[in-house]
């Protein structure tokens, strides 16, 4: 009878993992995937995911996660439908940020010690190339959505890095504040977001023109950044106040902060834009945001120092 019920638990998590979106949330403390139910806001699955995962990125194209491990120097690829590590990449030391090309044929990573971006055939999970960046310890590597760039931000510097993907090379950089963060693109990729968090100030990025448009004074320590999927919002998160910003991208003014976990770190926000996932790493927590009301609704408890949020 034992195994039975086990079987029909096994069959039910499957089915179930086909009615998306689901968060999965890297807890770097405890070495897991979080799965978070986003219809009902609850964890309904841990998946064991290395020694310390940090950056995640998924593929709707194969159903499948990209999780930096960082002790182990690899990209985790975790298959979504059997909720497992299926096999791991190769890296380099100290992977960090992960990110995903829109049309899901290219995976970047930054690998902080190499001070570059690894770049992934997601068709092969062969790493293709190794692209050496000017900033030091690079946390993020993001794709333009229209798939011509990579920006990369780094811990030990002042600028954001421009790969051109086609080239597979650092083609520009733009000066920024310190320590730059998080990134968002709008969905058109005319403007890119940037958190400094040292300066507690997001850049307003033209991409056409690689030049700064503005400069947003932000609560403290921002770091981490979330695109509305209609592009009229972005968010930030700032590790020090406990707070999300939420910057209207026409005026490109701060219209709201709201109050969530200890130290809020990277974000994702749902398809059709209604809800924002923010990984509160002290917390050991994910706070849940009404993107209409801009308020907290929702604190999920997750595993150890949550590191962010992928929805899928």
């Amino acid at each position: 009878m034992k195994t039975t019920l086990a079987a029909i638990a096994a069959a039910t998590w499957t089915l179930s993992g086909f009615a998306a979106p689901f968060a999965y949330v890297p807890n770097e403390g405890s070495g897991t995937l979080s799965v978070i139910d986003t219809a009902t806001d609850t964890v309904v699955h841990d998946i064991k995911a290395g020694k310390k995962p940090r950056g995640i990125a998924t593929s709707k194209a194969s159903n499948v996660a990209y999780v930096s491990d960082q002790p182990n120097n690899s990209l985790l690829v975790v298959d979504l439908d059997k909720q497992a590590v299926s096999s791991s990449i190769d890296l380099g030391e100290s992977p960090e940020g992960v990110g995903m090309s829109a049309d899901g044929r290219w995976v970047a990573t930054a690998v902080e010690l190499s001070n570059s971006i690894a770049l992934i055939d997601a068709a092969t999970n062969q790493r293709v190339a190794n692209i050496k960046v000017e900033g030091k310890n690079p946390e993020h590597a993001v794709f333009s959505p229209d798939g011509k760039w990579i920006y990369s931000s780094a811990e030990e510097a002042t600028q954001v890095d421009i790969i051109d993907l086609a080239q597979r090379k650092e083609v520009a950089s733009i000066p920024v504040g310190r320590r730059p963060r998080g990134i968002g693109f709008l969905p058109d990729s005319t403007k890119a977001y940037v958190a400094c968090e040292l300066d507690s100030t997001v850049y307003v990025i033209d991409v056409a023109a690689q030049s700064v448009l503005k400069k947003i004074k932000a609560g403290t320590f921002s770091n981490g950044v979330a695109v509305r999927p209609d592009g009229k919002r972005v968010y930030i998160s700032n590790g020090k106040d406990a707070t999300v910003s939420v910057i209207d991208t026409q005026s490109n003014e701060i219209i709201a902060t709201i109050p969530v976990g200890k130290r809020p770190w990277n974000m994702a926000i749902t398809p059709d834009g209604a809800k924002l996932y923010v990984a509160t790493g002290r917390s050991n927590a994910v706070s849940v945001i009404d993107t209409q009301t801009n308020e907290r609704v929702k604190e999920i408890r997750v595993g150890e120092l949550p590191w962010g949020v992928a929805i899928h």
